[in-house]
């Protein structure tokens, strides 16, 4: 097997630069490329072809769960480790629900890192700093179903990721814009807007808006910023 070819996708220059020194210090590493938002990342897997994609969950324009799921589903070869400061167990459940491969805190240690790159592309996963196979992944997916559902969902009943209009609109309510406001700021009607809430609160399992918004803060679907104005 030659070098793993590997993705790095944060919105801070900064740590994309740490992040490649680390990674490009490994003989048998090679950075490929590097990303600043969800979409950017999706065009670039495309076009560098990586092994490896390291992950930020908290992204613009896309967030980094849907931009894992949107990677899996069009290139399943490729694997995805969550590296976020969001670090809490049903955050883990999420990303590997989504389709990561293993998922770390920020501060975690780069030899930790660079061991969870390789281990990757050989087919292992990395959850908690275990590292399992896919009969393991499977029992551990089980235990989280049953504490955050309550019992064994169906995949068809849990939250489904939203869509790249339906995460705007999110992101908009995230920042307090009414219906009305949201309409004009991305130029639809109000029956559309309202159409796309009711389908977010649907697949997120919340009640309403602010319930939204908490579950998007909360698994850092939504960046703690503002969102930038239309021009």
């Amino acid at each position: 097997m030659g070098g793993t070819r590997v993705l790095i996708v944060d919105d801070h220059p900064f740590f994309r630069e740490g992040l490649r020194q680390v990674i490009a210090a490994e003989e048998d590493l090679e950075v490929v490329g590097e990303a600043g938002d969800g979409e950017e990342a999706l065009a670039m897997v495309r076009e560098c072809s990586p092994d490896v994609v390291v992950m930020d969950v908290n992204l613009p324009k896309i967030n980094g769960l849907e931009a894992t799921q949107r990677i899996k589903d069009t290139f399943p070869d490729v694997q995805v480790v969550i590296l976020t400061a969001y670090d809490d167990e049903e955050q883990v459940y999420h990303a590997v629900r989504f389709g990561a491969s293993a998922y770390h805190a920020k501060d975690v240690e780069p030899h930790q890192l660079i061991r969870t790159i390789r281990l990757v592309r050989s087919g292992a996963y990395v959850v908690r700093n275990r590292v399992l196979n896919r009969e393991q992944l499977a029992e551990w997916l089980q235990e989280r179903y049953r504490q955050f559902g309550g019992e064994l969902i169906p995949e068809k009943f849990l939250p489904s990721p939203l869509s790249a209009r339906e995460m705007e609109v999110l992101r908009l309510m995230v920042a307090g814009l009414t219906n009305k406001e949201i309409a004009y700021r991305l130029g639809i009607s109000h029956q559309t807007v309202k159409n796309h809430v009711t389908a977010i609160l649907s697949k997120l399992g919340v009640a309403d808006r602010t319930q939204a918004t908490v579950y998007a803060l909360r698994h850092g679907w939504v960046p703690l910023r503002p969102p930038e104005s239309s021009r």
